[in-house]
């Protein structure tokens, strides 16, 4: 089967990302701009169009016309994704040389700039929740002890990273951890790829975006949690403590010189959808619509997990003896398709379509599943990971990637240090980075790591020779 064959069909219930669904909930104009002769849109950056560094033209007005509506300085549209766009914000940020202080749970693309930057990735560990497997939030007091525990390590720390959602949709207190690090006067990105849809404000009760409350760069990702094209993305800029100039260099290094005008108007498709009223009203009907569904799952049985974002269900596998892998597996061959597998949940994202009917089957499914004889009683609490509260690399990214390495077998990888990252994807979370040293701690954990995601950890590494 070719791929164009793949990209045609869809006999699927998609509770998957992109959030638009396979472009059911595309922005109307968007759809009709997809309607028109094939590739009329793929354009270059023509005067009038411009470009997301172009100070002429269309996409700076656009540019202009979003920062005003959400009330920031500036923003700029990524064709790379979050990641092309979080990348650009870390080396604004920080000088070579100097250190970043960022969650254990941050995306893959965090570390991979510290390694082309000469960045110091300073991790710290954040709450784990043993009866499902991931991590979870934190409070303002957790974040104290970090700072604290950072202090010892004597690097120079040029700014802070936040993790809000996560990938599961837990959402902390975010205008506090703001608060706490503007008071060691630090600037702070957010990577809030997967809670775009907050800028909307369609009602008090949900989480707001960290722009609301003072974040210096926040990145939000226009697939993931709003409904534009994938790859689309944009990087918010408010206050005085980053430099926009140091933003758009760093964007000229990452970025396309040819970014496509397809995706640079599903950036501002996707923003006006979630700040217009039209938009809105969909999207508060899609909300209304998920609780309903939550709310019935759970009347009829099926464990599910509270979170902060109602567009987001996961399902507590383990509750019943089940990886959330396996599960997952199971449903596809229902033709219902989530987004996250892990050893103890599987995560659903409902995105922007509706989906009435789905209640019914998906209890159906999960009765057959849970009645089924291979389930077991229950799963032990998952091991929480071996990390210190706050700790960095032996050596720094950069030297570690780059040095002589050779592939050494799990178990036999003890007090060696790392060239590569280990990192199930999705959700992109490193377990491993470049430089660490693999203590028999860190060793035996993966090694437990790899009974759950055999597919995704390999029973060998790459160390330095």
């Amino acid at each position: 089967m070719g791929l164009i064959t793949l990209l045609s069909g869809n006999s699927s219930e998609n509770l998957f990302l992109p959030a638009h669904g396979r472009g059911n909930a595309l922005p109307n104009k968007l759809r009709n701009l997809l309607k028109l002769s094939p590739g009329i849109w793929d354009l270059p950056e023509l005067f009038e169009i411009g470009g997301p560094l172009i100070d002429q033209g269309a996409i700076a007005e656009s540019q202009k016309w979003s920062a005003s509506k959400v009330g920031v300085d500036r923003c700029w549209y990524g064709v790379n994704g979050a990641t092309g766009l979080l990348q650009s914000a870390l080396l604004a940020l920080a000088r070579p040389g100097q250190a970043v202080l960022m969650p254990r749970n941050i995306h893959k693309s965090c570390i991979q700039a510290c390694l082309f930057g000469g960045l110091t990735p300073i991790l710290f560990d954040v709450p784990f929740l043993s009866d499902r497997g991931h991590a979870s939030v934190f409070d303002r007091r957790w974040l104290k002890r970090v700072f604290t525990k950072a202090k010892e390590l004597e690097e120079v720390i040029a700014a802070v990273v936040l993790v809000n959602p996560t990938y599961q949709g837990y959402s902390a207190d975010i205008e506090s951890l703001i608060e706490e690090i503007h008071s060691h006067s630090l600037p702070v990105l957010v990577d809030e790829a997967h809670g775009a849809y907050f800028i909307s404000h369609v009602r008090p009760d949900l989480p707001k975006s960290a722009l609301s409350f003072g974040a210096d760069l926040v990145v939000h990702s226009l697939h993931k949690s709003a409904p534009g094209l994938v790859q689309s993305a944009v990087l918010w800029s408010q206050g005085e403590k980053v430099d926009p100039f140091k933003i758009e260099r760093s964007i000229e290094l990452l970025q396309t010189s040819s970014p496509s005008s397809l995706l640079l108007v599903s950036c501002e498709s996707a923003i006006k959808e979630l700040i217009e009223s039209e938009g809105q009203k969909k999207l508060i009907s899609r909300i209304e619509e998920a609780e309903a569904l939550s709310d019935f799952l759970a009347s009829n049985e099926v464990p599910i997990l509270k979170n902060s974002d109602p567009l987001r269900i996961i399902l507590h596998t383990s509750k019943f003896g089940l990886s959330g892998i396996e599960v997952d597996e199971k449903f596809i061959k229902q033709r219902i398709i989530g987004e996250l597998a892990e050893p103890g949940t599987l995560t659903f994202c409902l995105g922007f379509c509706s989906h009435k009917g789905l209640g019914r089957r998906f209890v159906r499914i999960w009765k057959k599943i849970v009645n089924s004889p291979f389930r077991q009683q229950k799963l032990s609490p998952f091991t929480r990971p071996p990390f210190n509260i706050v700790s960095k690399p032996s050596k720094s990214c950069f030297s570690s990637w780059g040095s002589e390495f050779e592939k050494v077998k799990l178990k036999d990888s003890i007090g060696r240090i790392s060239v590569e990252m280990v990192c199930p994807y999705p959700p992109g979370i490193p377990l491993l980075v470049p430089g660490e040293i693999l203590d028999e701690a860190r060793v035996n954990w993966l090694i437990e790591q790899r009974c759950f995601w055999p597919d995704q950890i390999p029973d060998f590494v790459r160390v330095i020779s």
